[in-house]
């Protein structure tokens, strides 16, 4: 009588999966990026591949940043524009956050608002400077309004969306334990979507940084955008390019302070799947 004998099954062992970079290994990398990216752009100076009027040397650059920062206008400029990009940003917020909640929690707004603002949106907000002079005058305001048009109708939509992501269970949950439409809205879809609503509001927070030249382009004495405009006219391209990086500089402040503020915020998210 023969026996059969089974062959063993090989299992293969399956590999770890990568869980990413540590903030150590992220930190690094990114900084060594930066790194390249200066080297690259001495070498190209160095080796006078384009005229200094149009690319001028790091050092250039940086030495026009200290002139700016010793007679005091790098400072002023810096606090000028700041103060006007939060104004403008932080009033399209308040208002744009209880709109695209609404909007995407309640489909008879959607239907009336959404559209209007997918409309708007795409009008280009340096064609509404004439209008904003006339509306508001040249002081502040007609710069705080620039950013205002130029992140609220995107905060809409986005924050929208950050809404309907929201799984519908959740509600159905709600609505199983008694609870009526808008104690779901504020006890249950608010705070489920708000770790999105968060996202939104620090990648809308560039964008207001990016219309801030715009806003400072008329009847403006002070600010980052102004003496951009100002270096232009002169050709000071070392120092059109140090406050461009300035303000670069300033915009990945806020985004990575965002992102600190978004990790203590929501904590509870870490390691879910």
């Amino acid at each position: 009588m023969t026996t059969t004998t089974s062959s063993p099954v090989r299992t293969r062992r399956s590999r770890p999966v990568s869980s990413g970079l540590s903030r150590g290994q992220y930190l690094v990398t990114a900084v060594a990026g930066f790194v390249v990216l200066l080297a690259v752009w001495a070498l190209v100076t160095a080796l006078e591949l384009v005229e200094p009027l149009f690319l001028p040397s790091p050092q250039a650059v940086l030495t026009k940043l200290g002139e700016q920062a010793g007679n005091g206008e790098l400072w002023s400029d810096m606090g000028v524009s700041t103060y006007r990009v939060m104004v403008g940003y932080l009033a399209s917020s308040l208002i744009a956050i209880p709109i695209g909640v609404l909007c995407g929690a309640i489909p008879r707004v959607e239907a009336a608002l959404e559209p209007i603002m997918d409309f708007i949106r795409y009008m280009p907000v340096v064609a509404f400077v004439p209008l904003t002079i006339l509306w508001v005058g040249t002081n502040d305001s007609q710069k705080f309004l620039i950013i205002f048009l130029g992140t609220f109708f995107q905060q809409v939509l986005m924050f929208a969306d950050a809404v309907r992501r929201v799984p519908v269970e959740y509600r159905n949950l709600g609505a199983t334990l008694g609870h009526g439409p808008v104690k779901i809205l504020t006890r249950i879809v608010f705070p489920a979507a708000l770790p999105r609503i968060w996202d939104a509001l620090r990648i809308s927070l560039g964008w207001a940084w990016t219309w801030l030249v715009v806003a400072e382009l008329v009847a403006a004495t002070e600010g980052m955008g102004y003496r951009i405009t100002q270096a232009q006219r002169f050709l000071e391209t070392d120092l059109i390019i140090g406050y461009v990086i300035v303000l670069g500089l300033l915009g990945l402040v806020f985004d990575q302070l965002m992102r600190a503020l978004g990790r203590q915020f929501f904590r509870y998210l870490k390691g879910r799947s």
